[in-house]
């Protein structure tokens, strides 16, 4: 485990403690306060907030069980944090279902209280409301599953808490809302367990990450000027962790040079997406009948210029070898043509975004900046010594197809 990881399992596990804390306080206040007023919608608010303390429990055993490797459990058993979430929510639906049992079934009587129980009541609303959004902003922070549970249960003790409230007072005033407001928390203690069933159990069942991450990670890969093409991306999640799969396309001159890319878009995958645990890319090289070339230009009637920075335009051409038909031309603007200092390299990362295959000058870039910036993207530099544009393409179509001679 590395010291990064080591410290935000500290963080979280601190959390957790925290939750555990919270909830044996709410616990201790709420069940005091139903004694002394009778009140089934308070009690069930306990109850479910004595659930809550196991669920603590189980996330601080699940965050650190997670970070756990070995030989049997080689990717780590991070979707412990996951499982701990779908057991929080098996709790609270058997939370609900107690509640409801109450209500319908149960006899009470609810006793004369002073206005205090209310005051006292309102303020416990507070306390879930401000724990809950700072575990859930921690909990995105690290992105720790658990920890977003656990908060969002927090959130739901907020409505619930609201209604007991509600029931107090219109018991207070004489009106018999007490098992109402009972179902009523019941009812939203099921809606935060379904949302946390169905996310932990996405993750169980290694459920695509969400589609903002994915497009991040293609986004990423892509603008690697060796790649060509994605032809398959595959992320899953595991517990607060991502684990991704591509297939690409890349233009390489070696095995040694492929696994040198795959490793720098490893890394920009990991700079992108910090929570990526793991990477998998499998590349080959391409297998395509276009080229693209791209030539230095001195105007844009396709005249062909002695310099490579300095050249104000660059022409476009996609070349189809298997029909050695010209698919493509254009001419664009060089936009770092004003540039004083780097300009070379600056045109060369320019270029390489648009993904050619070979670059076309007349100036020899060997052994200089942008030079090694065309071979860190598989693209190769061939000189010329035509003068056009046009005289250049009809050399390639020739190389390409002899019997044009």
């Amino acid at each position: 485990m590395t010291a990064q990881k080591t410290a935000d399992t500290r963080n979280l596990v601190r959390v957790a403690f925290y939750s555990l804390l919270v909830n044996a306080g709410l616990v201790f206040i709420k069940l005091t306060l139903s004694f002394s007023t009778g009140s089934l919608s308070l009690a069930a608010d306990a109850v479910h907030s004595f659930i809550d303390i196991i669920g603590s429990g189980a996330l601080i055993l699940g965050i650190i069980i997670s970070q756990r490797k070995s030989s049997s459990f080689p990717y780590g058993m991070y979707k412990v944090e996951n499982f701990v979430a779908v057991i929080i929510a098996l709790l609270l639906f058997g939370t609900a279902y107690e509640i409801v049992y109450q209500a319908l079934f149960s006899a009470s009587e609810i006793q004369k209280f002073s206005p205090w129980v209310l005051v006292l009541v309102a303020a416990l609303i507070l306390v879930p409301f401000l724990f809950g959004r700072y575990e859930i902003r921690m909990g995105t922070q690290f992105n720790s599953p658990g920890l977003i549970a656990d908060g969002k249960n927090f959130t739901a003790d907020v409505l619930s808490s609201t209604v007991v409230f509600l029931g107090l007072l219109g018991q207070y005033m004489q009106f018999p809302v007490d098992r109402i407001a009972a179902i009523i928390v019941a009812i939203f203690i099921v809606r935060a367990g379904w949302g946390i069933l169905v996310n932990g159990m996405r993750v169980l069942l290694d459920a695509s990450i969400d589609i903002q991450t994915l497009d991040t990670i293609r986004s990423t890969i892509l603008a690697d000027p060796a790649v060509v093409e994605i032809k398959v991306i595959m992320g899953r999640n595991s517990g607060r962790y991502v684990f991704v799969e591509a297939d690409i396309v890349i233009r390489s001159s070696g095995f040694n040079r492929a696994h040198q890319i795959s490793e720098r878009i490893e890394r920009e995958i990991k700079r992108a997406v910090p929570n990526v645990d793991h990477t998998v890319l499998h590349y080959e090289p391409p297998h395509t009948t276009k080229v693209r070339y791209l030539v230095a230009l001195a105007d844009q009637e396709g005249s062909i210029s002695e310099h490579f920075g300095e050249a104000p335009f660059f022409g476009v051409v996609d070349l189809n070898t298997g029909s050695n038909a010209v698919e493509r031309t254009e001419v664009i603007s060089n936009p770092h043509q004003q540039v004083v200092k780097g300009k070379g390299i600056m045109v060369a990362n320019f270029l390489a975004t648009l993904k050619p295959d070979i670059i076309v000058t007349r100036e020899d870039l060997a052994g200089k900046g942008p030079g090694y910036v065309f071979a860190d993207a598989g693209i190769e530099t061939v000189q010329t010594d035509a003068d056009t544009m046009g005289s250049f393409i009809q050399q390639s179509v020739k190389k390409a197809d002899p019997q044009q001679e």
